[in-house]
């Protein structure tokens, strides 16, 4: 939602849905309160006004048997059974109340030991208000800049990124390599502004991104992850999401820009239903990659997003938005990857290395031995691509995909 730019609208639609549920749960929860406080009344009620009237019927022929009787059906009879009932419904009001408390929490995350991010742990200037364009970005384009990037999951963790320096230039290629764990998604995340550094700056054209709004973030680039998505509707609606004034046209051009046009015949059209059921994870892909490359983003983020994609057709991805103008930044799935990159950065805990793939094979072991390990395993595996082109995923590929 942070990289659609769809934040308000997704705290709009889920705060009448939690405003709805928290009214119906103050009514319920009224309602088990008095329904309670009866019961609990009604459990001595009867005892009370039996011992009250024992007099008054026993001057009228009662007998004091017939009255202890009474006394001792209320008492071990009626009344553990209303108290049984009490108990179960006072818990269950237990239940709402807490529920409430949640609520009424969640809904105010100003008030005290409300639960903080790590917007909240970020050194210097105080943040910019989001959800406004604060700042537009000049110059460029695509520019990125780390300062002194840090960042770890807790407090108590070590950092995943550790006081990371780097530029992007404009235009500029950059492949992202390390082994499983080594912080990928997390650069991406960072760069992207989806996640803030714990400490450091990133900017986009000179920019802070948190002196960005969301809307004016989401305009100047796209995060494409590894899992694409794609919604319930027409092929069309899914591939203009991001532009949803593209012409057919542009939407063509882009289709065969990133080789989906195999995928688009064998739906029948861009007014085809695109049901994600149908799509296998490689398709998905392609759509999410068209639906990438129609905005006019000027930074474009890859996160091992041609995965499930051939070989062949993730490099003709890749080139695509290569050629497109626009910074360009990948997360490696295959060495290939980088070697069609300008420039390569290898991920290893808090340790990088950065150069093109030649200086990298002589100056960096980590990045010798993981092509090293990509050639030993076969070379260009397939995934598993489009359905239309056939492509099936190679196992060897699989060993290596964490590259």
């Amino acid at each position: 939602m942070t990289a659609c730019g769809a934040e308000d609208l997704a705290q709009r639609r889920a705060g009448e849905r939690i405003d709805a549920a928290a009214k119906a749960t103050r009514t319920l929860a009224r309602v088990m309160a008095i329904r309670t406080a009866a019961l609990a009344i009604g459990g001595w009620l009867p005892l009370v006004l039996i011992l009250a009237g024992a007099p008054w019927l026993v001057q009228r022929g009662v007998s004091a048997g017939a009255v202890l009787g009474a006394v001792t059906y209320v008492s071990r009879g009626l009344q553990p059974a209303l108290q049984g009932l009490v108990q179960v419904l006072g818990g269950s009001g237990l239940w709402l109340l807490v529920t409430l408390s949640r609520i009424a929490e969640a809904a105010a995350p100003d008030a005290p030991g409300a639960a903080t991010g790590p917007a909240d742990r970020v050194t210097g200037a105080p943040e910019a208000p989001r959800g406004r364009p604060d700042a537009v970005p000049q110059g460029g384009p695509g520019r990125v800049e780390l300062h002194g990037v840090t960042f770890g999951y807790a407090r108590s963790a070590e950092p995943v990124i550790s006081a990371l320096d780097l530029v992007l230039w404009p235009g500029e290629h950059l492949a992202v390599v390390g082994p499983s764990g080594a912080g990928k998604s997390t650069l991406a995340a960072l760069v992207a502004g989806v996640l803030e550094p714990q400490a450091g700056r990133v900017r986009l054209d000179g920019v802070p991104l948190r002196a960005l709004g969301t809307g004016t973030l989401a305009r100047h680039r796209v995060l494409i992850p590894q899992e694409a998505y794609v919604f319930a509707g027409t092929l069309r609606e899914n591939l203009t999401y991001l532009a949803p004034g593209a012409t057919t046209a542009e939407v063509d051009a882009a289709v065969d820009a990133v080789g989906a046009r195999p995928l688009v015949a064998r739906l029948g059209g861009y007014e085809a239903a695109a049901d994600p059921r149908e799509l296998s994870a490689g398709e998905r892909q392609l759509v999410a990659l068209v639906r990438a490359y129609l905005p006019p983003a000027r930074l474009i983020l890859l996160d091992e997003a041609t995965c499930h994609l051939d070989p062949a057709s993730e490099a003709r991805a890749e080139e695509a938005f290569a050629r497109r103008p626009g910074t360009l930044f990948v997360c490696a799935h295959r060495i290939s990857s980088a070697l069609r990159a300008d420039r390569v950065l290898v991920l290893d805990g808090t340790s990088t290395a950065l150069g093109t793939h030649a200086e990298l094979m002589a100056d960096s072991a980590l990045y010798r031995d993981l092509v090293g390990h990509w050639e030993g395993a076969g070379g260009e595996g397939g995934g598993e691509g489009d359905k239309g082109a056939g492509a099936t995923e190679d196992a060897r590929a699989t060993e290596v995909s964490e590259v």
